[in-house]
């Protein structure tokens, strides 16, 4: 590890650089909720395409683990896997330049199926590679440097995006051409990597086994409190990310909902998430990523909160800022303390399982949410969704120790 240690860094940290520009695009709470808006003037359809987007989250990742957990090396399996994801971009933007109507929202649905069953696959493999070839005292440097760089890029193309691309409609279609500079931003990110990052052979695999006969060991997994306890908060922690695609439909009752304003949000948003990445990081790395969870949720209810009782056009940007900074803190804890929660030969199936539990909340979850606003309307989404924020706080607060601890008074008993 140490001795490709700086050559894998760089190329990790371009590759996430450049893929997190590009996908921020796709995944930020504001373009694909508006786009969908746009298409259909439909909570349920927005709340559909979102979980066909996260479906792959669930279906695919346990399966994914079970095909690598045994290979000594993982980098070609996963640049293939990659390249798979990329193309469905691709797809969204041909669709939007070349289809219109019942046509366009079918082929964008499926193309959104797609993308998540192979980004289902993707996250899995990609933080296999990372706690493969980056100690784990500097995880949080690569993740929080990567996610700076590439957020800032992101946050200043969203704005770009939405000022321009979508509200002058450039080439014919401003979403479709965002979709297909995002398609051009992960691939080169892609590109780096394959190239870029020397492989070392893994010091243990698991022996390969079925995919059914894998299942019956996942039972063991949770029988560990810390990670059983991991899993649930994570669980409760996740429908603040289930209802993020109508944090900016609730915001249109102040705000209209044009590329201006979808630059602004996006940009408070993506800007809070990139400025706070060094922050979380350097904290995590230092106190351990339990801390960072925790404060995590604290910033996550009290932006959902802030947006609830939002009246004037600067109080949402900075309820924005603020779930920007909560979802950056999320998926930095949840990912990195994961690896953390066991010995490395049940790594990939922790990712794995950990990912399909997120995976089953996010898929399920916002068509449910798309119900529910069409039931009750938004506030009462967003007074559940704090609801359960609260409940992970509490179940990470009083269950989940910190692995660090442990692991240090393993070494010195």
């Amino acid at each position: 590890m140490e001795s490709n240690l700086r050559r894998n860094f760089i190329a990790n940290f371009v590759h996430g650089m450049l893929g997190m520009t590009g996908f921020r695009l796709i995944y930020a709470p504001t373009f694909i909720p508006a786009y969908i808006q746009l298409m259909t003037g439909s909570a349920l359809f927005v709340g559909l395409g979102q979980t066909l987007l996260m479906l792959g989250g669930f279906a695919v990742p346990i399966i994914g683990a079970s095909q690598l957990e045994h290979r000594r090396r993982i980098l070609a399996v996963s640049v293939r896997i990659g390249t798979a994801m990329r193309v469905q971009v691709l797809g969204l933007a041909l669709a939007g330049f070349f289809l219109s109507g019942t046509s366009l929202l079918v082929a964008t649905m499926v193309l959104f199926l797609l993308l998540g069953l192979f980004q289902g696959f993707q996250r899995v493999a990609f933080q296999m590679i990372i706690a493969k070839v980056i100690p784990l005292d500097r995880r949080g440097r690569l993740q929080g440097m990567r996610n700076l760089a590439g957020g800032a890029i992101a946050a200043a193309l969203s704005y770009t995006a939405g000022r321009w691309l979508i509200e002058e409609q450039v080439l014919g279609n401003g979403y479709a051409t965002t979709f297909l500079l995002a398609f051009v931003l992960t691939s080169l990110g892609l590109v780096v990597l394959q190239f870029g990052m020397k492989e070392p052979d893994a010091p243990s695999v698991r022996l390969r086994m079925p995919v059914r006969e894998r299942l019956t060991e996942l039972p063991a997994l949770l029988a560990e409190r810390n990670y059983r306890w991991f899993l649930i908060g994570q669980a409760l922690a996740v429908t603040g990310r289930v209802s993020a695609p109508f944090y900016i439909l609730y915001a249109a009752r102040v705000m209209e909902l044009d590329g201006n304003t979808i630059g602004i949000l996006s940009l408070a948003y993506l800007g809070a998430d990139t400025a706070s990445n060094i922050l979380w990081g350097q904290l995590g790395d230092r106190f351990g990523y339990r801390l960072t969870f925790l404060l995590t949720i604290v910033a996550w209810i009290g932006s959902i909160l802030l947006l609830v009782v939002a009246q004037t056009d600067p109080l949402v940007v900075l309820s924005f800022v603020g779930l920007g900074a909560a979802n950056s803190g999320y998926m930095m804890s949840a990912q990195t303390m994961v690896l953390e929660l066991g010995d490395r030969e049940n790594m990939p199936m922790r990712l794995a399982l950990s990912t399909t539990v997120e995976g089953f909340i996010a898929t399920a979850g916002p068509l449910l949410a798309g119900a529910v606003v069409h039931l009750f309307g938004y506030v009462a989404l967003l007074g559940v969704t704090a609801g359960f924020l609260v409940a992970a706080l509490l179940a990470f607060w009083l269950r989940v120790s910190e692995p660090r601890r442990a692991a240090q008074a393993v070494a010195g008993g």
